[in-house]
């Protein structure tokens, strides 16, 4: 968006000013240039006007002036010499292109005002004025789905998620930073199938972002929301499924937030009270002496509700075999999770552990 408009500078002045004139970020790359062919590269004097406390600068044959949006750096204009009149022309450029964006984002740019919204960057009694002003549907039932990757160069996930979802009145895909999108996406579904057609559209995001692009990525969903104010309470609860997921179940690519059960509860208790528990379950030393085999073996059994013989089938070993296993896990915890009540509380506890385990290494 930002090259488009401030190209589209460029191309009206192009005509007032002879030389060569372009706008830069902040970080010296040529977002736009009265010469197409140099946009995408880079000003070696971008050191020095950074270490600048001057707004209008003149180096290397060139004039410079930094434009301020919001009392914060967002484009640098130049010009190709350092005629008398450049300021003035540089003052031109730096006008249209604050008063453009302002302009822009503040009464046209919806993805923008939804971005302020579940960063809580808008009161709430603002919120219903703006959407009305915006004509964005306040009582529309969405949902905010968190889509976390890996960075990659040269690669942008959200311009593969803009593509899946082009209707941008209806979703939107926000940019939070180099690793986390954030899709909104209004939903038209019956009520009952919802959960089930939300994940369906976390899963083909991340199966396109793995085939297109070969990013692998994770997505946490948030509760669907009736009301265009709630999309903050549905966003941090994407965050949240996330963490608890990464915690948890570590090995799914997609996290619901209304699907964390028990490890949503044990995510929101104190690490003391998680210690003692620890403590009172197990025997002294007693989890720490399980081997990888044994709770392969434990969750295995787990999947298969406690069923003996299946579980032996599954694991290619004698029924005989995976009772002495059992009755050893007994004499090493003081658990027998042949019993129903022994197998809650030892599941819970592993849950806790690795709960522990993550803040550690926090």
């Amino acid at each position: 968006m930002q090259i488009k408009f401030c190209q589209n500078i460029a191309n009206q002045i192009k005509y007032i000013i002879d030389d060569e004139f372009g706008i830069m970020d902040d970080s010296g790359t040529i977002v736009a240039c009265s010469n197409e062919k140099k946009v995408g590269m880079k000003n070696p004097s971008i050191s020095k006007i950074l270490e600048s406390e001057k707004t209008y600068n003149v180096f290397e044959n060139q004039s410079f002036q930094k434009i301020y949006i919001k009392n914060k750096l967002e484009f640098i204009a130049y010009i190709n010499s350092i005629n008398e009149n450049n300021a003035k022309f540089l003052s031109l450029i730096s006008m249209n292109v604050v008063n453009f964006k302002i302009y822009y984002e503040d009464k046209y740019d919806k993805t923008n005002f939804i971005k302020n919204i579940i960063t809580d960057n808008i009161l709430l009694g603002d919120i219903t004025v703006k959407a009305k002003k915006l004509k964005l549907a306040n009582n529309v039932r969405r949902v905010a789905m968190l889509i976390k990757t890996l960075k990659v160069k040269d690669i942008y996930p959200y311009e593969i998620v803009e593509g899946l979802f082009p209707n941008k009145n209806k979703d939107f895909v926000i940019i939070l930073d180099d690793e986390n999108t954030v899709l909104i996406k209004e939903l038209e579904l019956e009520e009952k199938t919802e959960l089930d057609e939300v994940e369906n559209i976390a899963i083909t995001i991340v199966d396109t972002l793995s085939t297109e692009a070969m990013i692998k990525a994770k997505i946490g969903i948030g509760t669907i929301v009736d009301s265009i104010k709630d999309l903050a309470k549905s966003f941090k609860e994407a965050q949240m499924a996330l963490q608890i997921g990464e915690i948890f179940e570590s090995e799914k690519s997609v996290i619901n937030y209304n699907r964390l059960g028990i490890g949503r509860l044990i995510y929101q208790l104190p690490t003391t009270l998680c210690k003692l528990f620890l403590e009172e379950v197990f025997q002294k030393g007693g989890f720490e002496a399980l081997d990888k085999e044994t709770m392969d073996t434990i969750q295995k059994f787990f999947e298969n509700n406690l069923n003996i013989s299946e579980t032996s089938r599954q694991l290619y070993i004698h029924r005989n075999t995976l009772v002495y296993r059992l009755e050893k896990i007994q004499k090493t915890t003081g658990l027998d999770i042949k019993m129903f009540d022994d197998a809650i509380i030892f599941k819970v506890a592993v849950m806790v552990k690795k709960y522990l385990d993550s803040n550690l290494n926090i």
